[in-house]
């Protein structure tokens, strides 16, 4: 079965319309969950012989409260277990984080960084989530601004640029209503997903849902169990989000961001000769500085402090980028080129535009947002503690604005939940561990296996731990519930 072409109307207008899904109406029934697969788009990549990848759709209501109401499409992908009849242990769905994360290429990338015998014990299922990819995507247009190269400087310094950044929000609020549609924001919430995980798991026919969720993952993994917990399979939840509201985990990973941030200029400083950026941290910190100062004050192509807080809030987030980063600084204090900090694309595709106008929505979809009076409170104190702050990844201050407004947050975690395995790294800026161990107070019985010493965002068949993908890899083949958190021995800061 092959896809059309990605859909680029509304989603409003789709769901109106029903234009890819020619028998749904707003009367029609529940629909029957079947779901058959054939060919995969070409985004999706294709595994070494002999295993394939298979696509496939699946018929959802938009709001699962009113069934019989207008359904969306949810894309499905499929690799196949590679093992013996009697060594499967059923389905594997996958999510890669977001939220706005493609799932549909991630069965077949992340399969291939799992253990062997993992491989060979389930099939790995991924899926688009509504409102993402191939599942009927949304679009909130030019998302106040938020396309715009140059950008405004995203950390306000003064109240004029406070009274700025807080219309620029709005405007983002209002252009997620008007490309949405503010009769399918309420809908695309990480809840109504969850439902979604379940129409796959009984559209194949399974009794149980294995789950492996990685970051936004493993809040799309906490919301399945607190709605269908005697479902639960296996579940592994890695780069733990913690229980907390999406405004409230904003802030504290905004926190886990400067001292992320302060163990790489440490580390620069230790590599003084490598990357000629000053013999301490303070002159790293001065260097750094410099560079953002000096791309505020004369973008360059396009490139300024916006574009410099987002290439610095990726390169944290993964210790094998710093080199490139500190080697970046030196590029442009040295020839003022940003080219050695600008990341292959940022906003030049659809599908990244996509993700942006997902991350929002989703986020607001979940439950209340913060008030504006909230919002610039947490900022001044963020630049107390250090006056220029990463706020790259402050995404829910869109919600204050936000034209549907939840009255509860989505529910994540049930005590009646089967063993749950968290993996976190003790250092991850981006899903600080402390939300793995808030995490587990909602999934009684879980286990944490933390990564020590090391100071990235993603572990299982993530970082080559042999312990972490070991105590993983029991778990998901035989059951095996460590009898206590495993704490494995990780890799440290990485070489110049």
């Amino acid at each position: 079965m092959s896809f059309p072409p990605r859909p680029t109307a509304l989603l409003c207008a789709l769901v109106a319309t029903a234009a890819l899904l020619p028998s749904a109406t707003a009367t029609a029934a529940r629909p029957t969950a079947s779901l058959t697969f054939g060919a995969c788009p070409d985004s999706v990549p294709r595994p070494p012989a002999p295993d394939r990848v298979e696509c496939g759709r699946l018929t959802v209501p938009l709001d699962w409260q009113h069934p019989s109401g207008p359904r969306i499409e949810i894309a499905v992908s499929r690799v196949a277990a590679s093992g013996t009849p009697g060594e499967r242990r059923g389905v594997l769905l996958v999510n890669p984080g977001g939220p706005g994360g493609s799932g549909l290429p991630y069965a077949v990338t992340k399969r291939a960084k799992l253990p062997a015998s993992v491989r060979r014990s389930y099939d790995v299922i991924g899926f688009d989530p509504r409102g993402v990819g191939r599942s009927t995507p949304v679009d909130c247009g030019p998302m106040g601004g938020l396309f715009t190269a140059p950008g405004a400087d995203p950390v306000p310094a003064t109240p004029r640029a406070e009274r700025t950044y807080l219309t620029s929000l709005r405007r983002l609020a209002d252009d997620c209503a008007t490309g949405a549609g503010t009769d399918v924001l309420p809908y695309l919430s990480t809840e109504q997903t969850a439902h979604d995980m379940d129409a796959i798991r009984t559209a194949l026919g399974e009794p149980r849902t294995n789950f492996l969720g990685v970051s936004y993952g493993s809040y799309l993994g906490a919301a399945y169990a607190a709605r269908f917990p005697h479902r639960v399979g296996r579940m592994v939840l890695d780069s733990v989000v913690g229980p907390w509201d999406w405004y409230a985990f904003d802030v504290v990973q905004s926190r886990a961001l400067l001292r992320a941030r302060d163990t790489f200029f440490a580390w620069t400083a230790a590599h003084a000769e490598r990357f000629g950026l000053g013999d301490g941290t303070d002159a790293v910190r001065r260097s750094y500085l410099r560079v953002r100062q000096g791309l505020a004050a004369r973008p360059v192509n396009g490139f300024g402090p916006a574009e410099f807080d987002r290439a610095v809030y990726r390169a944290l987030g993964r210790t094998e980028r710093w080199t490139g980063l500190a080697d970046g600084l030196r590029t442009y204090l040295t020839d003022g080129s940003p080219d050695g900090l600008r990341p292959a694309s940022a906003f030049d595709s659809p599908e990244a535009r996509n993700y942006e106008a997902a991350n929002r929505i989703v986020k607001c979809a979940d439950g209340p947002g913060p008030t504006p009076r909230e919002i610039l409170a947490d900022i001044r104190r963020t630049r107390r503690l250090d006056p220029q702050p990463v706020l790259t990844g402050m995404e829910a201050p869109a919600c204050a604005y936000w034209h549907h407004r939840p009255d509860r947050r989505t529910p994540l975690g049930s005590p009646a939940a089967p063993p749950v395995l968290l993996v976190a790294s003790a250092h991850d800026p981006v899903t600080p561990v402390e939300g793995a161990r808030r995490l587990r107070e909602v999934l009684p019985g879980s286990r944490l296996v933390v990564l020590e010493d090391d100071y990235s965002h993603g572990v299982f068949a993530s970082r080559g731990n042999m312990c972490v993908d070991g105590a993983v890899g029991a778990y998901l083949v035989d059951g095996v519930v460590p009898r206590g958190d495993v704490r494995c021995a990780g890799p440290g800061l990485p070489s110049a």
